[in-house]
């Protein structure tokens, strides 16, 4: 007993003595940890590190709704030593840092359509491209018609900043060609004519937009990428719709968005109770230019996908325990891997393999 009680008392001092020395050195010891940080973080590149092939890091599968855990809709595309990004939703480009994938590498961005949360994002990554690879000329943006309007009017809100930050670091530091994006437009084919046009053909890598349904949003379009006989097709905000069916098919991941009518109806009636009629009918309104996680996973079937990765998710899921009741039925519709996106997840694609490997980088 004796022994217990000196044991319990030289335990708690040790203890009065640890916070003791926290309290006392706290600058120190904060000073430390941010170099650690900072050693560790700052000029990270995870890009060199990974096999040749074609990969994709989730940098937002978040939506409108607040969402602690994901950051709007944003995708990364590496084709071997080549990056490209999908979307631009809030938060994105932060993610995009934090997982090691720096934005000076950025070589192209696509749009699938231009709703707020996936445009919102666009500024800070172009504002990081810049300011971290000293580019002499603007962030290519592709995206259906109208991407160059969207473009121009970014370029008009940041006009003012840019000037700030030439003459604060310099045109050395911030070449000012380099600043803003040039928006790229394509044309899909006429409808009933074609469904997908080629927008990038280059050095072994494909992108091939195809036409989704999100009406009343028109153009939307979701892209196919194909590199080294491996291939990623991203949906983009549609229903389900033939024309993904028909560009996705043999894809080794189909990046889907979902939407869970069962629990947004659960926002509907909690907005209405609380006599939010606006945006309850908000939430009425959004279940009938979306796809669920069941009939994302019927399109996964048809095309013949090898894994699905839902993404765009709504409503907001910011703990892994919700996901079944998310998923609903989805897995009576497809019988091979399903995986409810997360921010940083990175699926690895190597060349001259059929191996799908998934990690998290953050």
């Amino acid at each position: 007993m004796k022994l217990t009680k000196k044991w319990m008392l030289g335990a708690a001092i040790a203890v009065l003595v640890v916070l003791l020395a926290l309290w006392l050195f706290q600058v120190q010891i904060g000073t430390a940890l941010l170099q650690q940080v900072a050693h560790k973080n700052i000029g990270r590149n995870i890009i060199p590190t990974l096999p040749d092939g074609l990969h994709l890091a989730l940098c937002g599968t978040g939506s409108p709704f607040p969402d602690p855990t994901r950051a709007g809709p944003c995708s990364a595309i590496i084709a071997g030593d080549r990056l490209f990004i999908v979307d631009t939703g809030e938060g994105s480009a932060r993610n995009l840092g934090f997982m090691g994938i720096p934005a000076a590498k950025i070589e192209a961005i696509f749009l699938t359509h231009f709703h707020s949360d996936h445009i919102d994002g666009l500024g800070p990554f172009l504002l990081q491209r810049w300011g971290l690879g000293t580019f002499q000329t603007p962030t290519p943006i592709h995206g259906p018609t109208g991407v160059d309007k969207v473009v121009d009017g970014f370029r008009a809100a940041y006009v003012l900043d840019f000037g700030y930050r030439v003459a604060h670091h310099t045109e050395k530091i911030m070449p000012p060609g380099g600043s803003g994006g040039k928006g790229l437009p394509f044309a899909l084919p006429p409808v009933g004519q074609g469904e997908e046009v080629v927008v990038l053909n280059d050095k072994g890598l494909k992108v091939t937009a195809f036409r989704v349904n999100h009406a009343p949003i028109e153009p939307a379009v979701g892209y196919r990428f194909d590199y080294k006989g491996r291939s990623i097709a991203i949906s983009g905000d549609t229903t389900a719709t033939p024309s993904l069916v028909k560009a996705a098919q043999g894809v080794d991941i189909l990046v889907h968005e979902a939407l869970q009518p069962k629990l947004v109806h659960i926002l509907e009636t909690e907005f209405k109770n609380r006599n939010l009629g606006n945006m309850g009918q908000v939430m009425h309104d959004i279940l009938n230019y979306h796809t669920t996680p069941e009939e994302a996973a019927a399109q996964a079937t048809r095309a013949g996908a090898k894994q699905l990765v839902l993404n765009h998710i709504v409503p907001p899921m910011p703990v892994a325990y919700a996901y079944p009741a998310f998923l609903g039925d989805a897995a009576k519709f497809f019988d091979k891997p399903i995986t409810v996106g997360e921010d940083g997840m990175l699926f690895s694609l190597p060349a001259g393999s059929t191996d799908i490997h998934r990690s998290k980088l953050n």
